[in-house]
Parts: structure tokens; sequence; C-alpha cells
């Protein structure tokens, strides 16, 4: 009997209220309703972070978004333009492999075998030098430049504490944290490395005016040094120490350690989250096919531009084999990534490579004295071994390209 009462005295409540909404519509004039909604407009853009209406609006990233962001220069020193070697002069991509290629819109496909180009092409207007973004290829950038700081000085070793050089992370929460776990991706740091939430940690970094707000606000939430986990708080965090124990831009310090020496052409640009701000380090150096190629000679050649060693060839070694001892969120050894270095195979060889996730690939194949570049705007969705389907692709072209190089 109670229940029956209590049902109809809700109904009862809800008709009610549902002609009293009739009623305040009817009366509602069309100047109030504007009132309402522009009032709830203001409300929204009010409450929502800044950095949500930016994303809004550009919806999407995309390899020239440079032009959206303050950007630092990378400058150049005297340029060393890569030698062409004319052998496979007449040669073409077979249509399955062009197919593929546009199906991922391939924009540049570059091999450069003992330091010489030996095939190039671009697509859709793109050409050698186009500026466009690296994406998380500049994650290896970083890594590189990390090792850069030890050569000089500037940090002790890999083990050295993060509380070393940012004070945040002197408290209990983030102590026992090293370089060392930031390098691997094993901080267990609490950054959302989420591509496709408009509120996520990644998309406030990458829109966003403060990042280095957001790396210092961050706390290990796992044990540091155990489990592999992408996050790029990492990255960031490894350039806001160089920043901080170089005393020099990151920007600046990569122009002047790797950039200039290397002989690149063209000045880069790295993207900033505000005028004269930081560097987004784990992503948004633009650059091109030609002089992205240089940072995967550089690690062919062990560190050594020239005969100029640039990096310990220790180093790069260290950074470009697989990271001891960590296991993936499964329990498996991972055998696939280094110090912000990815590790393919090809016909059983280590294969080095920098990787951003719009298909922005330089690989490093050691046996053929061998770098391969490609620059897109897709890449494959689905991995194999944790390693987009896309990139078996490019190295299975770039193996054929290098068997006919031979033949000839």
């Amino acid at each position: 009997m109670n229940q029956n009462n209590n049902r109809a005295s809700i109904e009862f409540i809800f008709l009610f209220l549902d002609k009293l909404i009739q009623q305040i519509m009817k009366k509602t004039t069309k100047r109030l309703w504007i009132a309402l909604v522009v009032v709830f407009v203001i409300a929204v853009y009010v409450l929502m972070p800044g950095y949500t209406w930016k994303a809004l609006v550009y919806q999407k990233v995309g390899i020239d978004d440079y032009p959206i962001f303050y950007n630092r220069e990378i400058s150049t020193g005297t340029p060393q333009e890569w030698p062409t070697n004319n052998k496979l002069q007449g040669f073409r991509l077979d249509d399955s492999t062009l197919n593929a290629f546009n199906e991922l819109q391939t924009i540049a496909f570059l091999v450069i075998k003992n330091g010489s180009i030996i095939f190039e092409q671009y697509w859709d207007g793109y050409g050698a030098n186009s500026q466009t973004n690296s994406f998380s290829m500049a994650k290896s950038i970083i890594g590189l430049l990390v090792g850069a700081a030890m050569d000089d000085g500037y940090i002790q070793n890999l083990d050295q504490p993060v509380a070393d050089f940012i004070d945040s992370y002197r408290n209990a929460e983030n102590q026992g944290l090293t370089i060392r776990h930031l390098l691997t991706m094993s901080s267990g740091l609490n950054w959302d490395e989420s591509y496709g939430s408009l509120f996520s940690t990644t998309t406030e970094a990458y829109y966003g005016k403060d990042i280095n707000k957001l790396i210092y606000s961050l706390k290990m939430v796992e044990k540091p040094g155990v489990e592999f986990k992408y996050l790029s708080g990492n990255t960031q965090l490894l350039a806001t120490i160089v920043e901080k124990a170089t005393g020099k831009k990151v920007g600046d310090y990569a122009a002047e350690k790797f950039w200039k020496p290397m002989g690149a052409v063209n000045p880069a640009l790295w993207c900033l989250d505000r005028k004269d701000g930081m560097e987004k380090a784990y992503c948004c150096f633009n650059s091109n096919a030609r002089d992205f190629a240089r940072w995967g000679q550089l690690v062919l050649n062990q560190g050594v531009w020239k005969g100029d060693t640039l990096i310990s060839p220790e180093y790069v070694r260290l950074a470009t084999q697989p990271a001891n001892n960590l296991m993936d969120e499964t329990g498996n050894a991972i055998d696939y990534y280094g110090y912000q270095w990815w590790i393919q195979h090809l016909n059983g060889e280590p294969v080095p490579y920098m990787r951003g996730i719009l298909g922005q690939y330089v690989f490093v194949i050691p046996s053929q004295n061998a770098v391969v570049v490609r620059l897109g705007h897709l890449r494959s969705e689905d991995k194999k071994n944790h390693h987009p389907m896309d990139t078996y692709l490019y190295l299975e072209t770039a193996e054929k390209i290098l068997k006919e190089f031979e033949l000839r």
C-alpha cells in the first residue's frame, strides 16, 4: 500500500513539473531564451580549461601544425648536403608498394647507404625541404641530449635522482625516481597518455601554455624501474632536467651539440608551449626527411660524425639496445625499447628506430650501413610485437631497394 502511494506521489510530482515547464516555455520570450543561451555559453567558456578550445578548433594533430604554435629555431652551422648515388636512376617502386604507401598518405621515403642518398621520393607537393612534425621521434632526440649532457658533465650518471634537478620531486611520493627510469619509460608516474580525450594530460601538453606545471605536479603511483609504460611525460621531464642541468634551452643545446655539427641544411623548429617558453620536447621537432636522416646516421656511426665524436659511442650502444630487467604489463621482458629509441628487427638483425604517431620513422640498419626515413599523415593502427604494421612495410621496401642497389 505504501509503495503504491509513493509511486502515485512521484507520478503526480512529474506531471506537475511537466505542466509547469510547459507554462514557462509558453510565457518565455525569445529574448529570454537567447539570454539563457548566452549565459550558458559564457559559463562553459569560463569553466572549461583554456587549452580545450584550441583542441576543439583543430580537432586532430597534423604534420603541418607548427604554425599554430610559437617555435624555437634550431639553428644550423655549415650545411653538409648529402651526396647522391645515381646507381638506381630509373628505379620505381612497384604498384602494390605504391598503393600501400598511398593508403597511409606517405609524403616522403628516403634511403641512404654508405652516407649517400640512393633512393628518394616525395608525394602530395612535399619535397626535400618541406618542414613537418616529427611527433614522438623527438623523444629519441631528447634521449641523445641526455647522453650529451652526461658527456659534458652536467649530469653525473643515469642513476642520478630527478630530485637533484627539480625541487617538486624531493617529496616522499617521488623519492627514488631517477633519470634511467625516465629514459626507459619505467617511471611509474601518473601521466595520462590518452590521445583521444579532450581532458587528458597529453592533450593539455600539446595545446596548453604551461607544460612544466604539468610535469611538476606528477606523482609516482607505481614502483619505478619495474614495468615499461610509454608516457610522454617521462620525456618532457628529461627535457626539463637537460635545461636545468645545462642552463640552456633544449633547442639551443640541440643545435650546439648536434644540429650544427651534423651539418643540417635547414634550421629546424621546436614547438613551444608559449612565446619564449618550453619546448614540447616529447614531440614537435619540425624538419625534413634529409635532415631527420642525420639522427639516424649519427646512431649508425655510434655517435661519430665525420671523425668527430658528438656523443659517447657507449651511450649510443646502450640507448639502442633493450633496457635491462623491464617487463611489460603482461610480464614479458621488454626487447623493443632502449633509451627513448625503439628496436625493430629485420631478418633477425636489431634495427633501432625513431617513431612518431602519424608514421614518422627513421630506421638504422647497421648490416647495410643504411638509414631509412619515412614521413606521412597516417600509420597502421595494428601492431605486431609492439611495432606498427607499417614499419614492416617500410623495412621490407628498403630491403628491396638495397638489394637492387647491390645488383646494379
